[in-house]
């Protein structure tokens, strides 16, 4: 049994550490000149500045950086400044399946990807375009991948309304 023990500490698998905020390409550059193999999927978004347009790549998923290494390299990945943890499940750090990690990658090189909210029931949201644009209300329940049921609170009443999820965004 301990020799099954040992053999996983050494095997490469990836996991996903938790950074500070606008950190992520850095602790991967840093990451990369240790000779740690790390990801960071990008999107480009064009950022408007006074009297400029800049394209600039951001992360997908913001926070976030995977690492590949053995569980004898955390103590590493996690002196790094910008490092604040790995992610875990069930009080365990979490290791994701290479084939996961591996069809992410292909999907990123090979789509167009861009962060999208993840709307869960409860949560406040604001339309954002259509004939309610602006006005605010809570998830009631998701249909498919793509159309949310929100309910408006307009004037002291509630109405049910049947949303694509583009047209919404997360009250703040």
């Amino acid at each position: 049994m301990k020799s099954l023990e040992l053999a996983n500490v050494d095997t490469q698998r990836w996991y996903v550490a938790y950074t500070l905020p606008r950190h992520e390409k850095a602790v991967a550059h840093r990451l990369w000149i240790q000779k740690i193999s790390s990801y960071v999927p990008l999107y480009t978004e064009e950022r408007h500045w006074h009297d400029r347009r800049l394209k600039v790549e951001l992360p997908l998923f913001p926070g976030y950086v995977f690492v590949r290494m053995a569980f004898a390299e955390r103590v590493h990945v996690l002196s790094h400044p910008g490092v604040i943890r790995l992610l875990t499940a069930n009080g365990e750090i979490a290791a994701i399946p290479d084939p996961e990690m591996q069809q992410l990658q292909e999907c990123v090189a090979t789509w167009k990807a861009q962060p999208f909210p993840f709307f869960i029931s409860g949560k406040r949201v604001r339309v954002k375009s259509g004939p309610f644009a602006g006005l605010e209300g809570t998830i009631v329940r998701r249909h498919g991948k793509r159309k949310l049921v929100v309910t408006l609170d307009l004037i002291h009443s509630a109405m049910m309304l049947d949303l694509d999820a583009t047209q919404a965004q997360l009250a703040s």
